[in-house]
């Protein structure tokens, strides 16, 4: 088995600031979407969970680079080191260049401000001096500068290279003596075009790619990952606008070294650069209608009225109710156009909407008004909701109901749709005011998330044809011995798996398989010949308490038509079996998750249930090593029926079994399977 690389990690711990991992965001999705998930990182998942396996990138954005050494030295780079001499690629940028060379200068001779000594990862073997030009102030635009950038186009084999271009630069250094370095695989691909104010050695190098190992590493003193268009040209001072604009000049210029530079790492580059989508509408609707009225008198105590709108104001989002009779209005149609511009969550909403223009900026999601349509009539129609068909998804949910004889009546009967969210988990596990007052079996679906979340370090990409939805279940305590809320994970990946198998005749042998704890693979269709799985979806439960339940959020995230970024269920089928469709297949995961959680709560995690569980699961008898155990080797065994720990019998001589038993928890180990193995976090 093995494990594709998807992941692209920014750093966003200690010594990191809130600007650069942004301008990183921004940039490394428009370019890399969707073959990767592009995803900020703390020091914690660097120092304690299994990231290597599934990170082609790991980036270190602009910052304070003392900080990135206070958390990381010694394990932290250690890990570092490990995953790119391995064959791993790690991009640094201005702080991120600093830290990945061998020794840092920074400012010397500034009492305030000089940073001198060595670093340890040492990808570059040289010294990393600046700042490259006078002036720099930490959190200021004071030193900020559009500089001109130099580019070795004989250092790159493909793509469309500028000679030359202007790119944002704030106290970066320079990589002195870089063309000394050639007999260690070190390149030049740009140098800084202006005198500098510190010695460069030979070559004034502004960005060098280091062969390390198996792997490489590029490092940079500028910053060609910022966007003009997310720069405030009224920062600082008279000159900044004209920089800005300058900036803004060079852009095409900037995305295509940066294209250059992700393609010599190894990075497979989108078609297109991705837009900044916008959020839209959300619909609210049911099986039967009159249940909306209903749901909407039951939200009286948490609907605000203002200027005669109704709002509900949530912990971390507010909603609009927006009025049938209204919701075609000249006003609300201008509301309801797509705002891709900066959203800085002022008060003045309108102000916002104009400052938007019609340009790709970065957005603050949780400062937008999230529009809601209650549809008490009839359900959407095509023109308001293209993406998804409710009459078809309606029909459907109908049908499994039936079959189940009654064993599914909730789930899917309210649902909430839109075709760009934030996070469907977000939404509702975030506003405990609304998910307190939705019913159990509520659904949110949509066709694409903005910022989708994952256990642990794992964000699952989710563009247009993943099938992206949220379960709200309401669990009570008191069955917290007979049926822990711990298996409802468990229960979720069992209702996927045989929800795909049970779709439609014909789709039983659709091979997909569970990771434990919480993950779906697909048999690679790219490799018949060798039996290699890939991840494909990905399970998130989260849970809080109120009135004597557990209120859970179980989050979905499932390849289904589209092929990026592992691979999908559509393609699995024999060409003879229709393609799945994302409103079918959501009817018939929901009936199956209830059918199974019904049965779960009269009889626990049962035998039969024990068994249907590893009739789908990857690990029978997998041998692992076990590193919180002094590397003991151990053989998967299953999970325990009580508590649903991992169990783990120890191997001796000759692999033979010991006797000694583990039996190990998902919130305090790291598992990383397609190596076997696994480790307890600390």
């Amino acid at each position: 088995m093995a494990s594709r690389k998807m992941n692209v990690l920014v750093y966003s711990g200690n010594g990191s600031t809130v600007e650069s991992v942004r301008h990183c965001l921004y940039t490394l999705r428009r370019l890399l979407s969707p073959n990767y998930a592009v995803i900020p990182v703390t020091d914690t998942v660097i120092l304690k969970e299994p990231w290597t396996a599934s990170c082609a990138l790991l980036v270190f954005p602009g910052g304070a680079d003392m900080g990135y050494c206070r958390s990381l030295n010694g394990e932290g780079n250690r890990r570092i080191q490990q995953y790119v001499r391995r064959g791993g690629a790690y991009l640094g940028f201005c702080a991120g260049g600093y830290y990945g060379s061998s020794k840092c200068e920074f400012e010397v001779g500034n009492r305030v401000l000089e940073v001198i000594g060595p670093r340890e990862l040492s990808f570059y073997p040289g010294t990393c001096r600046g700042g490259a030009f006078k002036g720099f102030v930490y959190h200021s635009e004071a030193g900020a500068r559009a500089v001109e950038v130099k580019v070795e186009k004989e250092a790159f084999k493909t793509g469309i290279v500028p000679q030359t271009f202007r790119s944002y630069y704030n106290g970066g250094g320079v990589f002195v003596d870089a063309a000394k370095y050639k007999d260690k695989l070190i390149e030049t691909l740009a140098t800084y075009g202006e005198a500098l104010d510190v010695e460069s050695g030979d070559g004034g190098a502004a960005v060098v790619y280091c062969k390390v190992g198996e792997g490489s590493a590029i490092l940079t003193g500028p910053h060609p990952e910022f966007a003009a268009v997310n720069l405030d040209p009224n920062a600082d001072g008279p000159e900044y606008p004209n920089r800005v604009k300058a900036l803004a000049e060079d852009d095409e210029s900037r995305v295509n070294f940066l294209k250059a530079c992700l393609a010599k790492l190894g990075l497979t580059l989108s078609q297109e650069a991705s837009s900044v989508p916008s959020l839209s509408r959300l619909h609210l609707s049911s099986a039967s209608h009159f249940l909306i009225p209903e749901l909407l008198a039951s939200w009286e105590d948490i609907i605000t009225i203002e200027d005669g709108e109704e709002y509900i104001k949530g912990e971390n989002d507010t909603f609009h109710l927006e009025k049938q009779d209204s919701r075609w209005s000249l006003n609300n149609l201008v509301k309801a156009l797509p705002l891709p511009g900066v959203l800085k969550g002022r008060d003045d909403e309108t102000a916002d909407q104009v400052d938007a223009g019609s340009e790709d900026r970065i957005v603050d999601y949780n400062a937008v008004t999230k529009r809601l349509i209650p549809h008490e009539t009839e359900w959407p129609g095509a023109k308001e909701t293209p993406c998804f068909n409710h009459h078809a998804f309606f029909a459907n949910l109908r049908r499994y109901q039936e079959e189940s004889r009654g064993e599914a009546e909730e789930y899917g009967k309210h649902l909430m749709y839109g075709e760009v969210v934030t996070s469907t988990n977000t939404i509702l596990e975030k506003n405990t005011k609304l998910l307190s007052n939705v019913p159990a079996g509520f659904t949110f679906t949509a066709t694409t998330q903005v910022a989708g979340r994952g256990r642990g370090s794992n964000v699952w990409v989710s563009p247009a044809g993943c099938l992206i939805f949220s379960v709200c279940m309401k669990h009570p305590m008191e069955l917290g011995n007979t049926a822990p809320v711990v298996f409802i994970q468990y229960l979720a990946a069992i209702a996927i798996v045989e929800g795909i198998q049970s779709y439609d005749r014909g789709y039983q042998n659709t091979p997909v398989k569970l990771k434990w704890p919480n993950d779906i693979y697909a048999l690679d269709p790219t490799k018949p010949n060798k039996k290699e799985y890939v991840k494909i979806g990905g399970i998130l439960v989260n849970s809080s308490y109120s009135h004597g339940n557990y209120d859970l959020v179980v989050g979905i995230g499932l390849n289904t038509t589209n092929a990026a970024p592992t691979t999908s269920l559509n393609a699995l089928l024999p060409s003879h079996l229709p393609p799945f469709t994302l409103e079918k297949l959501l009817a018939r995961i929901l009936t199956k998750f209830e059918i199974i959680y019904k049965a779960f709560c009269r009889t626990g995690f049962d035998k039969k249930l024990e068994e249907t569980y590893y009739k789908h699961w990857l690990h029978t008898d997998q041998i692992v090593t076990l590193e919180a155990e002094g590397g003991a080797r151990a053989r998967i065994k299953g999970i325990t029926r009580n508590w649903g720990l991992l169990r783990a019998e120890e191997l001796g001589w000759e692999d033979r079994e010991t006797g000694k038993v583990w039996e190990l928890q998902s919130d305090s180990n790291s598992f990383d399977f397609f190596k076997g193995l696994l480790k307890r976090k600390t």
